[in-house]
């Protein structure tokens, strides 16, 4: 059987392979933690995250391929709409409820590169990119890249999850992939919504965006001391950090808008 490239984010570009049912993808060190924590989501009931298939070997894991659509760059018009946007926080919610209930060791080797920086009690994703969500009949209906995964609170993952799917970008940096249409605090809203926000948590957004955002543009300048090619590249072409202090100001003033959108 012929290997199939799958293409998506920067981080594993080129070295992610479908062979027929099953995805082989770089392990990174926290495979084996990562793994048992599936496991145990998968025993619990939740069906929205791929099972692990073996043991990780020589640098490599295998998972179960979950069939549905992914959307990647230039994003199809479906992936922008609102039915999409609201079944992504309703699958949130799913994933939430089920890492809530699926024991897990805290203390363990979790990534803490878009970790949550006040922790938490359950397990995060971190990373609900466009790329990483997999669509059925229109819907989503699973997660994939559990790499980033950390402890931290819900809250923190919405914030993380809404940053990719508003886009909380100001609009320069959406019109790149031609989001700059879309209605940012109409779309927090809806999301908040179907992902049945407590008003605790509509309060703590802004501030946990701002904080997100931050944690981000510091994921990146490490990738770029680390001299990581595709990073670099993605950073050159894109506009550098005026990009990310154009980015941090427009949600500074975007502010009072998404703090009535999530009151509404």
């Amino acid at each position: 059987m012929d290997d199939e490239l799958l293409t998506g984010g920067l981080a594993n570009a080129g070295a992610v392979l479908r062979r027929g049912t099953v995805v082989e993808r770089p392990a990174g060190p926290n495979a084996r933690t990562r793994h048992g924590f599936l496991r145990a989501l998968r025993a619990g009931g939740f069906a929205g995250a791929p099972l692990p298939v073996g043991e990780p070997a020589g640098g490599r894991e295998q998972l179960e391929f979950l069939p549905g659509d992914v959307a990647v760059l230039p994003y199809p018009a479906w992936a922008l709409g609102e039915e999409a946007l609201v079944s992504v926080g309703r699958l949130l919610r799913r994933w939430h409820d089920a890492s809530a209930r699926t024991p897990f060791d805290q203390d363990a080797d979790w990534s803490r590169e878009l970790a949550d920086p006040e922790g938490g009690s359950m397990l995060c994703h971190n990373d609900v990119c466009v790329e990483n969500v997999v669509f059925r009949s229109g819907a989503a209906a699973a997660l994939i890249d559990f790499d980033l995964a950390a402890p931290g609170r819900p809250v923190w993952d919405v914030a993380m999850t809404a940053r990719y799917w508003l886009p909380a970008l100001d609009p320069t940096t959406a019109a790149e992939t031609a989001r700059a249409h879309l209605q940012v605090p109409h779309r927090l809203h809806l999301f908040a919504d179907a992902y049945g926000l407590s008003p605790a948590d509509r309060t703590a957004l802004p501030t946990v965006l701002t904080q997100a955002t931050a944690v981000c543009r510091a994921f990146v300048a490490r990738r770029l001391a680390a001299a990581e090619p595709a990073f670099v590249a993605y950073f050159d072409a894109s506009g550098g950090w005026a990009r990310w202090d154009r980015l941090e100001s427009w949600i500074s003033d975007q502010r009072p808008l998404l703090e009535r959108a999530l009151k509404s």
